[in-house]
């Protein structure tokens, strides 16, 4: 079977196998490669998927977070302590089957507009940090607003509950309806939450 990267359905992923004693072999280029190879390979675009060489097992995720964890110890520091501990708490939190779309869905906006916000940025050197930061939260702020949108939508979409319109002439009971509102607005409630808590780390980071 074919495997395709994430990104580019004609273009398929490279296959990595990673061995027992951690070594890394490139199928595609029938080489020995290194988590540095690996990272040159997500910086030019190029996907790929990590396999246990013995049973097949996906390692992609737990080899990217190798490869994050390299990044981050030589001093190239991405992540600040305070997400990194928010993150952990979401592990156990209500919100954590929210949190990965979410995440996902702002740095694809991110990516989207870093040229625009690379460019903001070159020109307010010599300005106040803190005019950079409200412009980031601004974009965070409308990312989150986008994202609220999407859900709403996705819940419009497959949502059980019948919508006002339906209800209306439909035969079931009228409480059906309600259900549906109450669910969107604990979503909606738990969505600003995160928001909140979002913006919270990022004021904490500015002082």
């Amino acid at each position: 079977m074919a495997l395709h990267s994430d990104t580019d359905d004609q273009q398929p992923a490279t296959i990595i196998k990673k061995y027992a004693n951690r070594r890394l072999y490139n199928t595609g280029t029938s080489t020995y490669v290194t988590l540095d190879d690996l990272a040159d390979m997500v910086k030019g675009g190029e996907d790929f998927i990590v396999q246990d060489a013995k049973t097949s097992e996906d390692l992609t995720r737990s080899v990217l977070t190798q490869i994050i964890f390299e990044q981050e110890s030589r001093g190239t520091n991405l992540l600040p302590i305070t997400v990194l501990r928010q993150l952990i708490r979401f592990y156990d939190d209500s919100m954590n089957a929210v949190v990965p779309s979410y995440l996902e869905h702002s740095m694809n906006a991110f990516v989207a507009d870093k040229d625009s916000i690379r460019e903001k940025m070159s020109q307010g050197l010599g300005t106040p940090f803190g005019a950079m930061s409200g412009a980031m939260q601004e974009q965070t702020r409308r990312n989150m607003e986008l994202f609220q949108s999407a859900m709403s939508n996705a819940m419009a979409v497959f949502s059980p509950f019948p919508t006002p319109a339906a209800a209306a002439t439909s035969a079931e009971p009228a409480e059906a309806a309600p259900s549906n509102a109450d669910s969107i607005d604990e979503l909606r409630a738990q969505l600003s939450a995160m928001q909140s808590k979002l913006e919270a780390i990022s004021r904490d980071d500015d002082r």
